[in-house]
């Protein structure tokens, strides 16, 4: 049970990470970020290149998606555009996991530190200040939570039924795949599983062979925010929010 609420708390402490880190960069562009997805998507390439660089800034493939659907029901964007900003949206959201999978504790601890003194001496006259120890602190957070997870799950290395359970599901690559699904349904958020897997992997608890399959079914999963925030849509917002599906699923497939 104390794992438990150990690894909950992490996780609580990552999404706040994330979210606060997000919110900072969002407030920094402004505006801007939107025009930018419109005005810069004229083909397939710029779009990819735009889906990732905008998913990166904003730590969220699922907020892209969602933004890309309401353009493209408002018909800001065409389907042809659209696809490509999804197609890096994909490619964006793999910033964060890139980010925890290294140990920056010394620089998360700075970071902390010089956040919390901007926004102390930020005020509405000086609200570059504000967005910038948000992002400031977010950062931190998000690593403050990663390594909460990986204090959390230590103990369980010691557990030879756990070993015994990820190692089985290793050998059962569609049972791992499905897991990964639902875990990033219910967190919406595909960083997040990633966390969780990382922290695993750090203790050698989690074999390579099933991480991947998991990571899969995170994918698939990140899909479900589009595809909800197309209810109601026109057709072909629904058509983009199918198309990330498609797309995450076809990948799959061909890792698989």
């Amino acid at each position: 049970m104390h794992i438990l609420i150990s690894l909950i708390g992490g996780l609580g402490l990552f999404l706040y990470g994330i979210s606060v880190m997000g919110e900072g960069l969002q407030k920094s562009t402004g505006p801007k970020l939107e025009k930018a997805i419109g005005l810069l998507t004229s083909n397939i390439v710029m779009g990819v290149l735009v889906g990732t660089v905008v998913t990166g800034i904003i730590q969220s493939s699922g907020a892209t998606t969602v933004m890309v659907v309401g353009f493209v029901n408002a018909g800001i964007m065409s389907l042809y555009q659209a696809i490509g900003v999804i197609m890096g949206a994909n490619i964006g959201t793999t910033v964060t996991a890139q980010l925890v999978s290294f140990d920056v504790s010394i620089l998360s601890s700075i970071a902390l530190g010089i956040g919390i003194v901007l926004y102390m001496i930020g005020s509405k006259s000086k609200p570059m200040l504000k967005n910038i120890s948000e992002i400031l602190i977010g950062f931190a957070i998000l690593f403050i939570g990663m390594r909460f997870m990986k204090e959390a799950v230590a103990p369980l290395s010691e557990y030879p039924i756990v070993k015994s359970i990820l190692v089985k599901i290793a050998t059962e690559p569609f049972i791992a795949l499905i897991a990964g699904f639902l875990m990033t349904t219910i967190l919406q958020s595909s960083s997040a599983s990633m966390g969780i897997l990382i922290a695993l992997s750090s203790q050698g608890l989690m074999p390579l062979q099933a991480a991947l399959p998991i990571l899969y079914g995170d994918n698939i999963g990140s899909c479900t925010t589009s595809l909800i925030s197309s209810v109601g849509a026109n057709k072909n917002a629904k058509r983009a929010a199918t198309m990330h599906l498609c797309f995450n699923v076809i990948g799959t497939i061909l890792f698989m």
